[in-house]
C-alpha cells in the first residue's frame, strides 16, 4: 500500500461515521463547541474529496491549533488533567480529518480513534456504554478495511460485514484473556474529573437539604449479604457524622475529621456483605454500624464513619464486616464530649428552656430520650417532603410552630434538645432501608432513601442510636419513603418518567428489576473481577491454583484458541480448492520470469504497483488483473476465476516472446 495513494471513498465514508460514533458518548463531558468543530471539519473534508476545497494551509492549521488550545483552557480552566486531556484528544481527532492527505494519514486517524474510544471508560464503565462502544470500533475497523480495498469498490457494506466478522472472531480470545490474564495493580493513575454533577449527600445538613435529595431516584449503592439480610428497620447505612451545630446547619467539626479510631468492642454475630458504590466525589463510604472494610486505603474514623484517603470518583466495590451490637466508645474523652454538647450562645430560646424542663423532670438520659420520642409520637407532628420554611430560630419554629418536616428536621431538633439538656448527641447522615431485588437477593439504595438520625452517649454504654422519624412516620422505616408519602402523593413528583413510580404495574416493575439485575451482574462479575475475585473463581473451577498454574493455563488456553481461530480463518483443508489463489500464483510466476518476484509479506496491491514500475509497457494488463483480483477477493464482487485466467493469459501474450514459457 502506497502511503501517498489517495484515500478510497468507502474508507472516508466509514471514517466520518466512526467519528460521529466516537464523539457521541463523549458529549456529556465535552464543550459544545466540539460539535461545531466537527461539523465544519466534516463538511470541509467532503468538499476536499469533491475537489471543491483545498487542504488547509500551514498558517491556518497553526491558527486552528492555537484556537483549540485556547478553547480548551477557557472551557476547562486548565490544560492539565483528564478532562482537558480528553477534550484535546477529541479535538485532534477531528482536526486530523481535514489535514490527512494519504492512506498513512488515514491510518493515524483510525488509531487515534481507537485511543479515543478507550478514554471513554475513564468516565463511564456501565454495561450500556461498553456495548455501545462496539459500534465505533466496528466503524473504525470498516474504515481500516476500506483502506486496503480497490478504489473501484463502491458498496460500503462488505467492509462493515468483514469488520463484524473480525470482532466476532476476537470474542473467544477476549473472554479467555479476561478470565485468565493475571490482574495487576495500576502502574500509574490519572486525576479523575471533579466537576461532574453528582447527586448525593453533602458534608453538612440544613432544613430541607435531605428533603430535596429525596426527590432523586439516582442509585447510591448496592449491597449483597453473605447470609440472611438484616430486617429493614435495622438497615441504617452510615455515611458521615455531624457533630457541629452552627445555628441552622449541622456539619462536621475540624477535630472530628482527623480524630483517631475510637474504642469499641465487637459483640454478637457480625454481618458480612459487599458494597458496589456509585461515584460521589466524597471520601466517605457506606456501611452498617459498626463497620470495618478490606480496602487498604480506608479506615474507621473517630466518629465511626468509614473514610478513604481519596474521594470516590468512580464505581467502587468493597467488602464490609459490621457488628450491629458492638459496644461503641463506652469511655469517651472530654474533648469529644464537649464537641457533642456544643451549641451556639444564642438562638432557639424556647427549645433551650424546654430542654431544661425535661432535664429537671427526667434526670436519667435514657428517660429523657424516651420522653422526647413520646413527644414526637403523641403530638400532631407531620412527616412531609414539602416542609414549610423555618426562620432563623429553625428548631423553635419546627418544634413549636410548623410541626411539619422531613427526617433532618426531626433529627436536628432532637440532637439540639439533647445537647441543651446536657446529653452528648450528634446527627448521623446516610441512608435507611433500600429496595430488595428478589432476582439477585441484593439491596438497592437510592438517593430518596437518604436519611438522618441521632446518636446520644451514656457513660459505660457508649453511643446509642435513636430515630425520631420512626415515631412520626413508622412506614418510612419499615416500608420505605414511597409508602410513607402515599397520602401526600409527593414521591418522585418531579420525575414523571422514573420507572420507580410505576412499581404497581407488574410487567413494568419486572422489566426494571431484570435490567437492574443485569447491571448488577456487570458490576459484580466484570468491573469487580480483580485479583481476589479471579483467584476465587479459578480455584472454584480448577481447584487450588498458584501463579505458575495460572500462567500455564493462560498460555495453553490462549494457544488453543489461536489455533482454532487460525484454522477457521485460513481453512487449510480448502486450500487446494482455492481457484483464485491458484490463478494469482500463476500471475506471480509470469512476473517472476521477468525479474519481478513477490517479497515475503508483500500485499497484492503493493506487488502490482512494483511490477508496474518494473514493466511500464505492461502497466494496463498488470493493473487490470490487480483490480479484478482485489475486487473479487476482498471487495465482495462475485468470483470469476475465468476472468482472472484470461487476464493472466493476456499479460503472458503481451510480454516479449523470448520470455514466454508455458505454465
Amino acid at each position: 500500500m502506497s502511503a501517498l495513494q489517495p484515500i478510497p471513498r468507502i474508507s472516508l465514508l466509514w471514517l466520518l461515521v466512526a467519528q460521529v460514533l466516537v464523539i457521541i458518548p463523549h458529549l456529556e463531558h465535552l464543550p459544545l463547541w466540539i460539535i461545531a468543530l466537527w461539523l465544519v471539519c466534516a463538511g470541509w473534508r467532503v468538499q476536499i474529496y469533491r475537489m471543491r476545497a483545498q487542504y488547509p494551509a500551514t498558517w491556518l492549521k497553526s491558527g486552528l491549533t492555537v484556537g483549540i488550545v485556547g478553547g480548551v483552557f477557557l472551557s476547562r480552566g486548565s490544560l492539565i488533567g483528564l478532562d482537558a486531556g480528553v477534550v484535546l484528544l477529541i479535538a485532534a481527532f477531528i482536526l486530523k480529518l481535514v489535514e490527512m492527505r494519504s492512506r498513512r494519514d488515514a491510518l493515524v486517524l483510525i488509531l487515534l480513534g481507537f485511543f479515543a474510544v478507550v478514554t471513554l471508560y475513564l468516565f463511564d464503565d456501565r454495561m450500556t456504554t461498553v456495548v455501545f462502544t462496539l459500534l465505533p470500533v466496528m466503524g473504525l475497523l470498516a474504515a481500516l478495511i476500506g483502506l486496503q480495498q480497490s478504489p473501484q469498490q463502491q458498496s460500503p457494506w462488505p467492509p462493515l460485514r468483514l469488520a463484524g466478522g473480525l470482532l466476532a472472531q476476537a470474542l473467544p480470545l477476549m473472554v479467555l484473556l479476561f478470565l485468565f490474564f493475571p490482574r495487576f495493580g495500576p502502574l500509574w493513575t490519572l486525576p479523575m474529573p471533579n466537576n461532574q454533577a453528582i447527586t448525593g449527600l453533602s458534608d453538612s445538613m440544613a432544613p430541607n437539604d435531605i428533603a430535596e435529595l429525596s426527590r432523586s431516584d439516582a442509585l447510591a449503592f448496592r449491597a449483597s449479604f453473605d447470609g440472611p439480610l438484616p430486617p429493614r428497620s435495622q438497615q441504617y447505612w452510615r455515611a458521615l457524622t455531624l457533630d457541629q451545630f452552627e445555628g441552622r446547619r449541622w456539619s462536621q467539626s475540624l477535630e472530628a475529621r482527623f480524630a483517631r479510631a475510637p474504642q469499641w468492642t465487637p459483640q454478637g454475630e457480625p454481618l458480612k456483605y459487599r458494597i458496589i458504590m456509585e461515584a460521589t466525589n466524597k471520601p466517605w463510604l457506606f456501611g452498617l454500624d459498626l463497620a470495618s472494610t478490606d480496602l487498604e486505603d480506608a479506615q474507621l474514623m473517630g466518629d465511626f464513619r468509614l473514610e478513604r484517603r481519596l474521594p470516590v470518583d468512580q464505581t467502587l466495590v468493597y467488602r464490609v464486616t459490621s457488628w450491629p451490637q458492638a459496644l461503641r466508645e463506652p469511655q469517651a474523652s472530654k474533648p469529644a464530649l464537649r464537641r457533642a454538647t456544643q451549641l451556639p450562645k444564642d438562638g432557639n430560646p424556647q427549645s433551650r428552656a424546654w430542654a431544661q424542663q425535661l432535664q429537671a423532670q427526667y434526670p436519667a438520659p435514657e428517660k429523657l430520650v424516651q420522653a422526647l420520642l413520646q413527644h414526637f409520637n403523641r403530638e400532631p407532628f407531620t412527616y412531609t417532603l414539602r416542609p414549610p420554611a423555618v426562620g432563623e430560630n429553625s428548631v423553635d419554629d419546627f418544634l413549636f410552630g410548623t410541626r411539619a418536616g422531613f427526617c433532618e428536621h426531626y433529627a436536628g431538633a432532637m440532637a439540639f434538645v439533647l445537647r441543651a439538656a446536657g446529653i452528648p448527641a450528634r446527627v448521623v447522615a446516610g441512608y435507611q432501608g433500600g429496595e430488595l431485588n428478589p432476582s439477585g437477593q441484593y439491596i438497592q439504595v437510592r438517593q430518596f432513601d437518604a436519611h438522618a438520625w441521632v446518636e446520644y452517649w451514656r457513660e459505660g454504654v457508649g453511643w446509642s442510636t435513636v430515630d425520631p422519624t420512626f415515631q412520626v412516620a413508622p412506614d418510612r422505616i419499615q416500608r420505605g419513603l414511597e409508602e410513607a408519602m402515599v397520602g401526600e402523593q409527593s414521591f418522585l413528583e418531579n420525575s414523571p418518567l422514573s420507572l420507580l413510580r410505576y412499581r404497581h404495574i407488574n410487567w413494568v416493575n419486572q422489566l426494571r428489576l431484570s435490567w437492574e439485575e443485569l447491571n448488577y451482574g456487570w458490576q459484580r462479575w466484570v468491573l469487580d473481577y480483580q485479583q481476589g475475585t479471579q483467584l476465587e473463581v479459578l480455584q472454584k473451577w480448577f481447584g487450588r491454583l498458584d501463579s505458575r498454574d495460572l500462567v500455564l493455563s493462560l498460555v495453553g488456553g490462549g494457544g488453543a484458541v489461536l489455533l482454532l481461530v487460525g484454522l477457521w480463518l485460513f481453512k487449510p483443508w480448502r486450500r487446494e480448492r482455492d481457484v483464485q489463489q491458484r490463478v494469482y500464483q500463476s500471475f506471480e510466476r509470469v512476473l517472476a520470469r521477468h525479474g519481478v518476484r513477490r517479497q515475503s509479506g508483500e500485499g497484492a496491491r503493493a506487488f502490482a504497483q512494483r511490477a508496474e514500475l518494473a514493466l511500464p509497457a505492461q502497466l494496463g494488463h498488470i493493473r487490470a488483473f490487480a483490480d479484478a483480483f482485489e475486487a473479487q477477493r476482498y471487495g465482495g464482487t462475485p468470483a470469476s476465476p475465468k476472468q482472472l485466467q484470461q487476464q493472466v493469459r493476456a499479460l503472458r501474450r503481451a510480454l516479449p516472446l523470448r520470455w514466454l514459457q508455458r505454465d
